[in-house]
């Protein structure tokens, strides 16, 4: 990698020369390739969000934010060079590796800038610039990886609202059934017990029951969108995969819906209390 580019690291590589690297599939230790974006609020973007979306196959996310002086009052100040050696340690980055970072930015670099700089400062200088950026590299048409080909596999709070009136999908809360009714309190601090109109309850613990059909499309909900999963799980190995998740789940649910859509047994609940 580095080697071959001769002893002194190119500033910029081509879109070419990386596709090809991952076609031979030769990111690994020796070739790391970061997706650094990172927009100011005005720009209305989220570069995290975007690379769950779609990224150059093989890369991972380098956060700016994450990876800075937590105790400055400044954002993204520069991190301690312990903080940053842990950080792109975690990342899977040696000594040895050529790190290749880009952003998704319009302008073809943006941020990606920031981090090959603090790469060199840090004593790494076996860092590129991809030119053009991940913009260019769509452009050229080389392939891209992400959650954006199963997008049925994410369901957002607008989803689950229209499903109340269309009944698309099969809505399965697997939290425990009194927290489901309302009867007993959850384990976030303001935020009520209850569930989703429409939606069947199965703990996770109780997989899987008659009252779910396999063969309509299901989507899981829990707390905050992890022990959903387990659902998704159980329908794949009873032959129905591709079951989605709610994300945002009870939490993000009883922040933004209406009260009418907040359902509960529970006695004297004040929402948002």
């Amino acid at each position: 990698t580095a080697a071959a580019m001769g002893m002194q690291t190119q500033a910029l590589v081509s879109a070419s020369w990386l596709a090809n690297m991952v076609k031979r599939n030769l990111v690994g230790p020796g070739l790391r390739i970061l997706d650094t974006s990172w927009y100011l609020p005005m720009m209305n973007r989220d570069g995290k969000k975007e690379f769950a979306q779609s990224h150059i196959p093989g890369a991972s996310f380098f956060d700016i934010d994450e990876c800075s002086d937590k105790t400055s009052k400044f954002d993204h100040s520069l991190p301690p060079e312990q903080l940053f050696a842990d950080y792109v340690g975690n990342l899977g980055i040696g000594n040895d590796s050529h790190v290749v970072v880009y952003d998704a930015s319009d302008y073809g670099a943006f941020s990606c800038t920031r981090v090959w700089w603090m790469f060199r400062l840090f004593g790494h200088p076996k860092v590129s610039v991809l030119n053009g950026g991940f913009r260019n590299w769509v452009k050229e048409g080389d392939p891209v990886s992400g959650t954006h080909h199963d997008r049925s596999w994410v369901k957002s709070f607008e989803d689950v609202t229209e499903n109340i009136r269309s009944q698309q999908f099969q809505v399965v809360d697997v939290r425990p059934h009194e927290r489901f009714l309302g009867k007993e309190p959850e384990p976030r601090e303001g935020v009520d017990p209850g569930h989703i109109p429409g939606s069947k309850c199965i703990p996770f613990f109780d997989f899987l029951n008659d009252d779910v059909d396999l063969n309509k499309p299901i989507c899981g909900t829990c707390g905050s969108g992890v022990t959903a999963c387990h659902m998704v799980l159980a329908a794949h190995l009873c032959g129905s995969p591709g079951a989605s998740v709610y994300v945002g789940s009870w939490y993000e649910w009883f922040t933004k819906a209406p009260p009418e859509h907040v359902v509960s047994e529970g006695k004297n609940k004040i929402r948002g209390g």
